[in-house]
């Protein structure tokens, strides 16, 4: 039995004088970019058959392209990496089976019918600074980015993470926070998060210099037709969807572009499959 004497605990109050003036409630909270990330997208085989697809191309990549939201002009600043515009009917069919699942864990409610893709391959030095993919897409309020990941293995390349950075609200309007979350380019994952967010590419290192040993993608602007809807109910449940969109305006072209600054068309978006539709599953009841 110890020595010591218990004595209960007493509480204490603390005065306002003691906390320094500037001491205050933040009046611009910082809210997280919703996000989602499937591990496993495709299955061994079929990424590592659409892998050897990348690295057979690699004649026809070219030098992705930076849209300039003022002046429209097409330029390579901020980014260095290699582009070639795709289309697959067997990743839209993936897609399409998991954007139900998407949407519901990102809060998102507008319609989705097309899609934009290109293989993207980073380097050594390859790098994408922060943007949005306001430039891609009609409708930055409601359309998806989707980034898939290919690589070998062992991995041949560092760095290339992608950094989504939260929002700041502020008086009515938005902005990029300086805070982020980082994600790991992993083989066959793929990560889903609004179009309107703020994110980029960090610089990756490929010791060997080959063209096989590159951090690949294959990244997809989802969206609808037409434009989304107008503004929610005020008794609408909070979402971040709105918010980011007036962020991002800042970076989406003044007039329309005729066709992406990369070269990808759109395709349309198939029907989910009610047998392969991913859904959410049943929450166990306790007890």
């Amino acid at each position: 039995m110890s020595g010591y004497a218990m004595e209960p605990a007493a509480s204490r109050e603390i005065g306002t004088d003691a906390l320094p003036p500037s001491d205050q409630w933040s009046t611009a909270p910082v809210v997280a970019a919703p996000v989602c990330r499937f591990e496993n997208f495709l299955g061994a085989e079929r990424a590592g058959t659409l892998l050897e697809y990348a690295i057979s191309r690699q004649a026809d990549f070219n030098a992705g392209t930076v849209l300039d939201p003022l002046s429209g002009q097409v330029s390579h600043k901020g980014r260095s990496s290699l582009v070639l515009p795709v289309t697959s009917a067997v990743f839209s069919a993936h897609l399409a089976d998991c954007l139900p699942l998407v949407q519901e864990v990102l809060g998102h409610r507008a319609a989705l019918t097309q899609t934009l893709t290109v293989l993207t391959a980073h380097g050594e030095g390859g790098h994408y600074g922060m943007h949005t993919d306001a430039s891609r897409v009609r409708d930055v309020g409601t359309a998806v980015s989707a980034v898939y990941y290919l690589h070998r293995e062992p991995r041949g390349f560092e760095g290339g993470r992608l950094r989504l950075y939260d929002t700041v609200l502020h008086e009515g309007g938005a902005r990029p926070a300086e805070s982020y979350r980082t994600i790991e380019p992993e083989h066959d994952t793929i990560v889903f998060f609004p179009a309107s967010a703020y994110h980029e590419v960090v610089p990756s290192t490929c010791p060997s210099g080959l063209f096989a040993d590159s951090r690949f993608t294959l990244t997809t602007w989802i969206s609808g037709s037409a434009a989304g809807p107008g503004p929610a109910a005020p008794d609408a449940p909070f979402t971040m969807w709105p918010w980011m969109a007036r962020a991002a305006e800042r970076t989406r072209p003044l007039a329309e572009a005729a066709r992406d600054h990369d070269g990808a068309a759109p395709i349309g978006l198939p029907p989910a499959d009610p047998a392969t539709r991913l859904t959410l599953p049943a929450v166990r009841a306790a007890g």
